[in-house]
């Protein structure tokens, strides 16, 4: 998956960038996985309910140099992404993806550029 130095939500004027004080263990510590190819994944269903199968995910990339980053909202099978601000019916999944965001921002992961 390709990465970017800046990047955000589909329909979201906002824009992220990794945090020049994220670490390794600071990724892991916030739920972060890291892969094989030594990039870091974080996924989670944009709702409280993790029974709920049609609930957007947010899916974040972070590469192994921790220097770039993929944010994206995507379909529950992953296959497609979402624009959480397109209409009134995902307000629920656009507030809970803000908020797992700037806890994000919060604990020095990303920042908002």
């Amino acid at each position: 998956m390709a990465t970017y130095k800046t990047d955000h939500l589909l329909g979201s004027e906002d824009h992220y960038a990794v945090h020049e004080d994220a670490k390794r263990y600071t990724l892991r510590d916030n739920g972060f996985l890291e892969s094989k190819n030594g990039s870091f994944q974080y996924e989670r269903v944009l709702s409280l309910h993790s029974q709920d199968k049609k609930v957007p995910k947010l899916k974040l990339v972070i590469s192994k140099e921790i220097n770039e980053l993929k944010l994206s909202a995507v379909t529950s099978n992953g296959l497609k992404k979402v624009d959480l601000y397109k209409s009134d019916q995902l307000e629920e999944e656009r507030k809970f993806a803000e908020g797992i965001i700037e806890s994000l921002v919060n604990a020095n992961v990303l920042k908002k550029v």
